[in-house]
């Protein structure tokens, strides 16, 4: 018998550590590079039934997710060149909540946020493939979760992306779609 998964963690919670080294490093940053790919995958072919569909009880349906990563990685990418260019700058925070339950994460198409994903997520795996290591250890102090390195959102937003992506393709295997 297979076990069940957690719909609200379908590939656990993150584990962070206080550094990466060079190939967990590298394997973040391919993960980034390759979200697009498996955002686009596993949206593929679903109606707009199926994408207005909650991934779990009480949770954002397939659109607002998608347009959830586009809005996140947004601000992810912001926040980590201000990391690299500024001293200790300030990563404001949003109510990410309330962004998904605006009108165009709840009705438009995922088509612009597949295209924000894919075109931002490539510049944002460049970006951070240019960086010298010692970059990593540059920190910027979150408005709600306090000082974060450089290495620590490349961590948060690797498994960021799987973790949604995952609600997705786990919602499809519960449904059969």
């Amino acid at each position: 018998m297979e076990a069940s998964v957690d719909s609200r963690f379908p590939i656990g919670r993150l584990n962070r550590v206080p550094a990466l080294d060079a190939a967990g490093r590298a394997a973040a940053i391919d993960e980034i590079g390759r979200l697009p790919g498996q955002l686009a995958s596993a949206v593929n072919g679903l109606t707009d039934t199926q994408l207005d569909t909650p991934y779990r009880d009480g949770g954002w349906t397939v659109r607002q997710l998608v347009h959830h990563l586009a809005d996140s990685h947004m601000n992810a990418f912001i926040r980590c060149k201000l990391v690299v260019s500024e001293d200790g700058p300030p990563l404001k925070g949003y109510d990410q909540d309330g962004w998904a339950e605006m009108i165009d994460s709840t009705t438009l198409s995922i088509a612009p946020s597949l295209a924000i994903v894919d075109g931002m997520h490539q510049r944002w795996a460049t970006f951070l493939r240019s960086l010298a290591p010692e970059a990593f250890a540059r920190p910027g102090v979150h408005s709600e979760n306090g000082p974060l390195t450089l290495d620590t959102l490349l961590q948060i937003y690797s498994w960021h992306g799987r973790h949604h992506v995952a609600h997705i393709t786990e919602l499809r295997k519960r449904r059969g779609w």
